[in-house]
């Protein structure tokens, strides 16, 4: 190889597809081919942003600024005509639900939440091209019933954990996590890394409820190194601005006849990741 460096140049041949993507390597027996998965559409932003623009423009001022964004992304839609005593614009826009009606069409159900505490939903109408690089909405926008409510399913936390080191431990974990009282190292599993919230956000944090999924937590039976219990832990923390419940769901670890901190859990008991 040094030989054919020093003798000339090398020639690579790099083929490159648009969806998804290919990049070919010159070796002329065996060509290598690694591919990259195809970008997906994501509507909601483009759908959220047009409702907010539309119902917040007016067909008796076509001239806003709301009123221009809500025409450049749908040319044809007609804006609004609000009377006098309308509700005023609304304070958020959020999209809450996305469904593909079939190719690269949409529809995109959007809330608008004013300042009254009412909500109303609209789906919007949006195509997308394929990978999702361009949208446009094709519609007018028509008000729908709200998605119905999920039914909540029974906790897997059927455990109540009493006062005790481990209900202690969770206590002046959060407390270091969210206060900054403490070192959050000390409390964790080796190898686990995992960064207190910077600047800190509360004064102080007790513990309300501590709940968990295995017997041995409720117990405050500590296990064999490595085994792994899953808790739930409700908690008041306090600032300047008032009080405020929280819960976390922590995956704890035996060593050395104590539970420490293996993933402060983002979403189920057997989600993973500490963060």
């Amino acid at each position: 190889m040094l030989a054919a460096i020093a003798t000339g140049p090398i020639a690579l041949c790099v083929a490159v597809a648009s969806t998804p993507t290919t990049v070919q390597a010159a070796t002329p027996n065996k060509p290598t081919a690694v591919r990259t998965a195809a970008a997906t559409a994501d509507p909601g932003g483009y759908a959220q942003l047009f409702l907010g623009a539309w119902l917040r423009s007016s067909a008796d001022d076509e001239t806003s600024a709301q009123a221009q964004l809500a025409h450049s992304m749908a040319p044809d839609v007609s804006l609004p005509e609000p009377a006098s005593d309308a509700l005023p614009a609304p304070q958020s826009v959020t999209a809450v639900r996305t469904a593909q009606r079939g190719g690269n069409a949409w529809s995109v159900t959007v809330a608008a939440q004013y300042a009254d505490g009412s909500v109303r939903y609209y789906a919007v109408p949006v195509v997308a091209d394929g990978p999702g690089a361009s949208f446009a909405v094709t519609g007018a926008p028509g008000e729908v019933a709200g998605p119905v409510r999920a039914t909540v399913p029974k906790s897997p936390y059927g455990e109540t954990v009493p006062q005790g080191d481990l209900s202690s431990a969770m206590g002046e974990f959060l407390a270091a996590y969210l206060t900054g009282a403490g070192e959050v190292d000390r409390y964790l599993s080796p190898g686990v890394q995992l960064t207190a919230v910077s600047p800190a956000p509360y004064k102080a944090v007790a513990v309300q409820q501590v709940s968990a999924v295995e017997v041995a937590a409720a117990a405050e039976e500590v296990s064999a190194d490595g085994t792994p219990v899953h808790v739930l832990v409700s908690v008041e923390a306090r600032d300047a601005a008032g009080r405020w419940p929280l819960a976390y769901e922590v995956t704890l670890k035996a060593r050395s006849g104590r539970w420490e901190v293996a993933a402060l859990q983002t979403g189920t008991a057997r989600d993973g990741g500490a963060r």
